[in-house]
């Protein structure tokens, strides 16, 4: 819990402060942003060329992200891009925004972390502070970040050098989830790290959350998401039962979340996307074997939410049959390759399992996205890349929606003769061929 009722406001005067931002994804950077705004001294580092030429140009590769915010950093003063990890040199504190996805045996991977820690610890400076945002299993920073640190540095955490963990709370495409209004987690490796890093953050961050210690934190941002994981597992599974008995869930949470105590809504869908709820309870599941500890509730949602797409492929199958038709050699048309709405973020995107499946079946299968025209390499898609967004037309045998992107609830499918299967309940105006999935 954190160190007191009250959370910790840090304001002060942000002077000389340099600090370097590891990772420009879809957590570094808005970070960048907002530290550039508040008045620091930001170098952004990443390893993708391609995004440092972008961001030298003012140019943003983020869709929720305007390009004026970012010609806004680059004509600031106050901002430089690069690939070149001696830059941390000049930093006064350093934050680790890199990716924690699984390995192929859905384990842990830790190796942008590593080697990350381990490309910068050469040209870490004494009193610096380390603050690692990726989400990961307790123990990690203060354990394999810090080992990184102290054998390419010379130096030792706590005493020549600061740090601290932080977890990212991202929420793309919601305008009310804005960096600096969303409360900060900070815990650190001693008090001392603690403090510095509740100053560095306090220059750019509303509200500040002290908690005891690095692993508080991590197990803190763990539990958020597993929260989501088991809640959208269960309404997932009440899916197929409420169908099975002729019983719309969608109506059922509608008429339960009027209940002004002790519920909560969560929305069942075609499977989980996103780095977050897809990935982060299994960090969890991984280190609690070490502790010879089962975690059944875990694993039991993300069991359910990655059978998701079998489920939606029978919906597919039986309204093809509906019609006499075969999955094989049919023409079919995946609406939403984001794995969330009005977002071009494509990350862990069921839309690409279903993709993968249909296609194992025979089924001739193209996309439409607004925010992603084309498919770009992904770490495990990259057959799919280059793949280009099509039109919405009633040519296909079957429509099939994943992602609920506001331009699919306004579009006009009342005149469509094709089957549409609606996984999100989204859809304002529906074809007489109209299957909820």
């Amino acid at each position: 819990m954190p160190l007191s009722s009250k959370t910790h406001c840090a304001h002060a005067s942000t002077g000389a402060i340099t600090v370097a931002i590891i990772g420009l994804g879809y957590v570094g950077l808005p970070l960048a942003i907002q530290f550039s705004k508040a008045g620091l001294k930001v170098i952004g580092i990443d390893i993708d060329p391609s995004k440092i030429k972008q961001l030298e140009a003012g140019r943003s590769y983020i869709g929720h992200i305007p390009g004026k915010l970012i010609e806004e950093l680059r004509t600031s003063g106050r901002f430089q891009a690069t690939t070149n990890f001696a830059s941390v040199a000049q930093a006064d504190a350093i934050l680790l925004c890199v990716p924690t996805p699984l390995n192929k045996h859905r384990e842990p991977d830790l190796s942008y972390v590593l080697e990350t820690g381990t490309a910068l610890a050469p040209h870490l400076q004494a009193g610096a502070l380390v603050c690692l945002e990726s989400t990961t299993y307790p123990g990690t920073t203060e354990g394999d970040l810090r080992r990184a640190l102290e054998a390419g540095s010379g130096k030792t955490a706590g005493v020549d050098f600061h740090l601290a963990y932080s977890p990212e709370r991202e929420d793309p495409s919601n305008p009310d989830s804005r960096v600096e209004r969303i409360p900060k987690l900070v815990g650190g490796l001693t008090a001392a790290c603690r403090e510095k890093a509740l100053t560095l953050y306090g220059h750019a961050i509303h509200t500040l959350v002290p908690v005891e210690s690095c692993q508080i934190a991590e197990a803190a941002k763990l539990l958020e998401n597993i929260f989501r994981s088991v809640n959208i597992a269960l309404v997932n599974e009440l899916k197929v039962i409420y169908d099975k008995m002729g019983i719309d869930i969608w109506q059922v949470i509608e008429a339960a979340k009027t209940k002004p105590f002790g519920f909560m809504p969560f929305y069942p869908g075609p499977g989980l996307g996103g780095h977050c709820i897809p990935i982060d309870p299994f960090y969890l599941t991984w280190k609690a074997k070490e502790f010879e500890v089962n975690t059944r509730f875990i694993e039991l949602a993300g069991e359910i939410n990655t059978g998701m797409p079998d489920y939606v492929v029978g919906k597919v199958t039986h309204a093809l049959n509906d019609l006499s038709k075969a999955v094989r050699g049919a023409r079919i048309l995946i609406l939403g390759l984001a794995y969330k709405p009005n977002v071009d973020d494509d990350r862990e995107s069921p839309s690409y399992v279903l993709m993968e499946k249909l296609e194992a079946l025979g089924a001739e299968v193209d996309y439409h996205d607004p925010h992603i025209p084309e498919i770009k390499a992904t770490r495990e898609h990259a057959h799919l890349a280059g793949r280009r967004s099509v039109e919405i037309e009633d040519r296909f045998d079957l429509i099939l929606l994943a992602t609920h992107h506001r331009e699919y609830g306004a579009f006009d499918f009342s005149g469509f003769t094709c089957p549409i299967v609606d996984t999100r309940n989204c859809l304002t105006h529906k074809p007489p061929l109209y299957h909820k999935a």
